[in-house]
């Protein structure tokens, strides 16, 4: 059972990774292995390089991410950070999310949270 939801697990974050990514840019410009150890340091799930950086290359193609090389270090590494069009899809994308969770707790599934609280349903206003 235990393999079953980590098979769950892995499924949804697959499914929201860019989306993930641009939050993590959201709170900070990051390399793409930060990006990666961020990943499984707060999900406990591993997405590899070949995973990650076409995955950024898209996102930076499509104008949500810009990149920078950082030539401080003793090694070169490309700089990703969130542009205002990823900032717009971050805040639409997460009404969206917020309304997935409210229709999955109208057909049972309650205990499902966002942000800290439950997507319970919002209730219906009756017109007087």
């Amino acid at each position: 059972m235990k393999q079953k939801l980590r098979e769950v697990q892995t499924k949804l974050m697959r499914g929201l990774l860019d989306l993930v990514i641009l939050q993590f840019l959201n709170a900070k410009p990051m390399h793409g292995y930060s990006i990666i150890t961020s990943i499984r340091k707060n999900f406990g799930v591993y997405f590899g390089p070949s995973t990650i950086y076409p995955l950024l290359g898209t996102l930076e193609e499509k104008g949500y991410i810009k990149s920078q090389w950082d030539l401080k270090n003793d090694r070169p590494r490309k700089v990703y950070s969130l542009t205002p069009e990823g900032g717009s899809l971050l805040n639409g994308t997460e009404e969206s999310l917020n309304h997935i969770c409210r229709r999955l707790s109208s057909i049972g599934l309650n205990r499902l949270q966002i942000n800290g609280n439950n997507c319970a349903p919002k209730p219906i206003q009756q017109i007087p």
